[in-house]
């Protein structure tokens, strides 16, 4: 690939098909509860139940969405995160404390929400991860529905916020989602990431060894006892890239040859599937009873007020003291739209919600919270971005 063919930032193209990618998911979304009430639904879920593969290695059909291609997504992760730590927005200490400050806030309020409502239910304490993290392609998704009214500031502060809190749902799953550990897988893996680190030091720039090892580290991760998706962001970390300061995008560089490469897989086809795959729920005989149980409301409850309270407060508070200031070219009105949209917790929530819980009840339930307090944090945060786009073009109608 020629690079006077490439777009001049990394982190725009990562936006517009982030924006598009997110789109398709919301699709996919939709597609699936709907397949999931029709008379289709009985072969949607025998399908999602289907066992593939060798027998000595034969994993469903869900299995293989999430443990195998989602590896995929969270290589993407581990790749926009090690790009923006070295050569993009999150380069240097001061940009970084901003986004850390309001992902961390981002991901303490919702679980202490969570657990205020659901923790007490024997059983539930479990899934306090659950609203932790954004879903980066559903929340730029709504915000390219608004086109230009929203400004780039947000659209990239969004971004770091949520690169930021996938660190942290990484380390959750890795540490608190690790039931067993199975000793000599685990020195496999350390094995092939010593060799993946030393092809790094003596400077091999080949894309191909890598890839090789790190789908031997992805089995060796499996057969450990650490969740497989792991793997992506442990292979991601052992790329070489090539900093080019200003237009981070060298044809040189690995780690740029290989996001561009996989971004387009994963935006449009990895990511929906597993929407797809995940978001269907049959709401047949669904009541009060169950709309409102304990885990429901807490998933939605510490996505739609716990993200918007946490990175909202972590803001104001930094710029009341001074510590950082809030997005540039935004007003507080849309910074508030903006944290609302943090709430959009769609892929990595279900998927950290297929881990907490294995009971098909519960799994549902944690549907129904994800796709509610998703929804509501999205039209919420919609609307404000909206009326503050609205009243700003109504004030230069009227001064002109």
């Amino acid at each position: 690939m020629i690079l006077s063919k490439r777009p001049r930032s990394a982190l725009r193209a990562f936006l517009r098909s982030e924006a598009s990618g997110g789109i398709l998911l919301m699709g996919a979304a939709a597609l699936a509860l709907i397949v999931a009430n029709s008379p289709l639904a009985e072969g949607y879920f025998h399908a999602l139940h289907l066992r593939v593969g060798p027998s000595w290695f034969s994993l469903s059909l869900t299995h293989w969405i999430n443990d195998g291609l989602m590896a995929l997504f969270f290589l993407l992760v581990g790749l926009e995160i090690k790009r923006e730590f070295v050569d993009g927005h999150l380069s240097n200490w001061p940009d970084r404390a901003l986004p850390a400050i309001a992902a961390t806030s981002g991901m303490i309020f919702p679980a202490l929400i969570y657990l205020a409502i659901a923790g007490s239910t024997p059983g539930l304490a479990r899934g306090w991860a659950i609203p932790a993290a954004t879903d980066i392609a559903f929340a730029i998704g709504v915000m390219a529905l608004l086109g230009k009214r929203v400004p780039a500031s947000l659209k990239l502060f969004l971004t770091t916020v949520a690169i930021v809190d996938d660190m942290g749902a990484v380390a959750v799953i890795a540490l608190a989602y690790t039931s067993q550990i199975k000793g000599a897988a685990l020195l496999a893996a350390g094995i092939i990431m010593g060799v993946m680190f030393v092809l790094n030091r003596i400077g091999v720039k080949r894309l191909w060894p890598y890839l090789v090892l790190a789908a031997a580290l992805w089995l060796a991760v499996l057969l450990s006892g650490i969740h497989a998706t792991i793997a992506g962001v442990l292979a991601a970390s052992l790329i070489p890239i090539r900093a080019t300061p200003g237009a981070p995008d060298s044809a040189e560089s690995p780690l740029h040859r290989l996001e561009h490469g996989l971004h387009g897989w994963v935006a449009y086809g990895v990511v929906p599937l597993f929407g797809f795959a995940n978001a269907g729920v049959s709401l047949a005989g669904l009541g009060p009873e169950q709309l409102f149980a304990p885990l429901p409301m807490g998933v939605a409850g510490g996505l739609f007020l716990g993200k918007q309270i946490g990175v909202f407060l972590a803001l104001w508070i930094c710029a009341r003291f001074g510590i950082a200031r809030r997005p540039s070219g935004a007003t507080w009105f849309q910074t508030y739209g903006m944290c609302l949209l943090c709430g959009i917790g769609f892929t990595m929530s279900l998927f950290v919600g297929s881990l907490a819980f294995s009971d098909r009840a519960l799994i549902d339930e944690v549907k129904i919270g994800v796709l509610g307090g998703s929804m509501l944090s999205a039209l919420a945060g919609y609307a404000v971005l909206r009326l503050t786009a609205s009243r700003k073009d109504a004030r230069a109608a009227a001064q002109g």
